[in-house]
């Protein structure tokens, strides 16, 4: 019986949607030109969502919404930028989602290379040394 693996695709995946708008095909090709820019940072990347979404129920200057989730080993990173045009807030949330995947990065690396001791909460009791006399003496017969 021979197990059969599925190959993982080279290329991660971007899904791009609109909220509320037309994607056009230039808004499209600036998002994913905007998005090679993580994938270069971090290789391990499975999927990343990217939410372009017009709301009209908001002020004029934050009319314009960019949410983009990454999902990746560990907990996904989830970030959102408001802002009066959409190639604005595009650029705030690729900037934003960067900053998470460095900072993300340089804690691990730390934690690699400076380990800390673990803390116990509760009190264990020091052993100082073996005592002489640890088994009672045997009767006579």
């Amino acid at each position: 019986m021979s197990s059969y693996k599925v190959p993982r695709p080279t290329e991660p995946r971007i899904i791009i949607r609109g909220v509320h708008l037309d994607l056009t095909e230039a808004l499209k090709s600036a998002a994913e030109d905007k998005a090679a820019r993580l994938f270069r940072h971090q290789e391990r990347i499975i999927r990343m969502r990217l939410d372009l979404e017009h709301d009209k129920t908001r002020t004029v200057h934050e009319a314009f919404i960019a949410k983009g989730h990454i999902e990746i080993r560990g907990p996904d990173l989830v970030a959102s930028v408001a802002s009066d045009d959409l190639y604005k807030s595009l650029d705030g949330l690729m900037d934003k989602l960067d900053r998470m995947l460095r900072k993300r990065a340089t804690a691990a690396m730390t934690k690699r290379q400076h380990p800390h001791d673990v803390d116990i909460p509760a009190k264990l009791p020091k052993v100082t040394g073996v005592p002489e006399a640890s088994t009672p003496p045997l009767p006579e017969a």
